[in-house]
């Protein structure tokens, strides 16, 4: 994977403006209810970067990066998760997916949403239309992995996601997801929060937390402000008496490399390699849809993988 490099270009400079985004992970409630809030600012705006991406786009794909980041928490060892929306409306759907060392990817299928109109709010139930949300967990200790789905209900990805928990798992669940722009269109601050009950938690409690997730502070204005995510934590949930687990990482991550794309175009059918081998173009581009880095192959390489299928 490459990234364009916002943050300067030395080792240090790119440490410093990685440091502020983690995640961190709380119990409450004597342990019936989770929590976990995430700073996502620099993992927004390296993705808005790498995939060149106006506002709309960033705040859409935005919001699904931090969702998966949010969903790190649950995860532990090679665990990994991926959110597929599938939709009829101008953005056609997305993928994101992370993994247990807080590692996000994923694209949006349109990257250039046509708009008749300014964007008079940030209802964006129009740009989903209908469709159908679906998570798919990869878990190390799983024989293959679990898909759930359900359909698209409210065109909002924290919404969404919430009654996806609700409805496929059974588990009372809120996200909030936001992205703070400023007058520019700057991404100034990203970030999420989601709350998720534990067997035993009381069912009013649950209802007032949902209420208090949905008409929360706005975390990208936080974020964009600098301030101490344990802070808010401590002041907004104060009568249940959060308590810090742990904090960790996460980043705007792809695994992918030369190697791994070079693999997959020898895997093409032999005839088309073959045909690509002889004709070209070249130098053959191919991107990675997961992060939008661009690897290139001249006609000696492509004749390399061409022979090591044919001998």
């Amino acid at each position: 994977m490459e990234k364009k490099k916002l943050f300067g270009n030395d080792l240090k400079q790119q440490l410093l403006a990685s440091k502020n985004d983690r995640l961190y992970n709380y119990i409450m409630d004597d342990g019936h209810i989770r929590c976990a809030i995430v700073n996502c600012t620099r993992m927004v705006n390296e993705m808005r970067s790498n995939f060149d991406l106006g506002i709309l786009e960033t705040l859409i794909a935005g919001q699904a990066y931090i969702a998966a980041s949010l969903l790190t928490a649950n995860l532990k060892g090679n665990d990994r998760v991926a959110v597929k929306i599938e939709c009829s409306g101008p953005l056609k759907g997305l993928t994101v997916e992370s993994n247990s060392f807080g590692e996000v990817r994923g694209f949006l299928k349109n990257q250039a949403i046509e708009l008749d109109k300014p964007l008079e709010s940030f209802n964006l139930s129009k740009f989903f239309g209908a469709g159908f949300i679906s998570v798919t967990k990869y878990l190390e200790d799983a024989k293959q992995p679990y898909t759930g789905q359900i359909m698209l209900e409210y065109g909002d990805i924290a919404n969404d996601i919430a009654n996806y928990f609700h409805k496929s798992e059974q588990t009372p669940t809120a996200f909030n997801l936001s992205v703070s722009f400023d007058k520019d269109g700057n991404v100034k601050g990203a970030g999420g929060l989601f709350i998720q009950a534990m067997p035993g938690a009381d069912e009013q409690s649950i209802i007032k937390l949902e209420d208090k997730i949905n008409n929360f502070p706005s975390i990208g204005k936080f974020y964009e402000e600098n301030q101490d995510p344990d802070i808010l934590i401590s002041k907004e949930f104060k009568s249940l008496k959060p308590k810090q687990l742990g904090d960790y990482r996460v980043e705007f991550f792809c695994r992918c490399d030369d190697k791994k794309i070079g693999g997959m175009v020898e895997m093409l059918p032999i005839d088309e390699l073959k045909d690509i081998a002889e004709n070209g173009p070249f130098p053959l581009e191919i991107k990675c849809h997961n992060c939008n880095t661009s690897y290139t192959y001249d006609k000696e390489q492509i004749e390399d993988l061409y022979n090591k299928r044919t001998n």
